[in-house]
């Protein structure tokens, strides 16, 4: 794998999902780039690039654990409890993986909102297909 192909940076993450139906993108506490749909985050990046471009985002309950265990995933400080997780050694996953990453946490935030909110964002492709 090589290095480009690893880790994602903050303008990588806004190409990824900025597009993506109702996204919002916000700076919050003086300096992280925090991505949202229906008014609620699902990725926060430091704006920077500090931290090596940590990444967090939500996961599914049942994979919480699982992520967690690995090494360069730990719970996200604040967030753990609503199943977050940093990404603190990002060039340790392939830019691939955590965008996929990213992507899920967008679909369970999204099916969170109410299914009005969910219409009103239109169609959202399953995760097999490419947006």
């Amino acid at each position: 794998m090589t290095k480009a192909s690893c880790g994602l940076t903050a303008k990588q993450l806004e190409q990824c999902c900025g597009r993506w139906p109702g996204v919002t993108r916000d700076i919050k506490w003086g300096g992280d780039l925090v991505f949202s749909v229906g008014g609620k985050m699902f990725v926060v990046t430091p704006l920077d690039g500090a931290e090596g471009g940590r990444l967090s985002f939500k996961v599914e309950d049942e994979r919480f654990l699982e992520l967690t265990d690995q090494p360069g995933i730990i719970p996200a400080p604040y967030m753990a409890r609503a199943h977050w997780v940093s990404v603190i050694e990002p060039q340790r996953f392939a830019t691939s993986e955590l965008e996929a990453f990213i992507r899920q946490a967008y679909t369970l935030v999204r099916a969170k909102l109410t299914k009005k909110m969910q219409a009103e964002l239109g169609a959202w492709p399953a995760p097999s297909e490419k947006t």
